[in-house]
């Protein structure tokens, strides 16, 4: 039996969840702004109130480790740690974007491309085909018409989702599909299962959040967004 607690503090909502054996027991959720320091550990304990496990009985941690909010991250990230040193257990970090492309249906699509909110026109977004697989890297994007043109060039149905997804609606095509639902822990448990039986962990001492601090975005007729990596 393999128990996992999940941990996601990306955006603006803050929730846990606990799985065994890679299906979901059990999550709770807080969406008041701002108040991730003081809600989480509330969480956690209220999420393990409502099951017939303790803390003490979990076998990993598995965090989302961004790209998304500063303050967001550093909560969740601080929260993860501390329980993995306490109860000498290991911690597994999750792609916030991964995470919202494998909570999605998209069959019916070319691609998918999660977004995570950033400033004014600007997101945090990944290509995947749909079968949640990694097309192009995480990536600072500036959404446009130019950018947006881009984009349908290449595929001919998307699916935008995440809490950046909405400003894609004054470019967005008849064949594709905008969801803005956001991040949730309880979306995180069979990426966070397949990484626990990988034996793929990450380092307490050393590992920090994806910030993915985004450079100065100039407009280019080269688009390198399709690359590879």
């Amino acid at each position: 039996m393999t128990l996992i607690l999940h941990i996601e503090t990306a955006t603006e909502l803050c929730s846990v969840a606990l799985s065994k054996d890679g299906k979901l027991i059990a999550s709770q959720f807080s969406d008041s702004p701002q108040s991730h320091a003081g809600q989480i550990t509330l969480l956690i304990e209220d999420l393990f109130a409502t099951s017939d496990f303790n803390l003490q009985d979990i076998h990993a941690v598995a965090v989302s480790k961004g790209p998304g909010s500063y303050t967001g991250l550093r909560v969740g990230l601080s929260t993860a740690k501390g329980l993995c040193y306490a109860l000498s257990i290991p911690l597994i970090g999750i792609n916030s974007l991964s995470i919202l492309a494998t909570a999605r249906d998209a069959t019916e699509f070319s691609c998918i491309i999660p977004m995570i909110d950033a400033r004014r026109m600007e997101v945090y977004m990944a290509i995947y085909n749909n079968e949640h697989q990694l097309i192009t890297k995480t990536n600072a994007f500036i959404i446009d018409e130019e950018s947006m043109n881009s984009l349908a060039s290449t595929y001919p149905s998307i699916l935008y989702c995440g809490n950046g997804a909405f400003k894609c609606e004054q470019f967005a095509r008849k064949s594709d599909l905008i969801n803005n639902d956001g991040l949730s822990a309880k979306y995180m448990v069979s990426l966070a299962y397949e990484a626990f039986l990988a034996r793929d962990f990450e380092e307490l001492a050393y590992f920090e959040p994806f910030y993915l601090k985004s450079p100065n975005i100039t407009q280019s007729k080269q688009n390198k967004l399709f690359r590879k990596s």
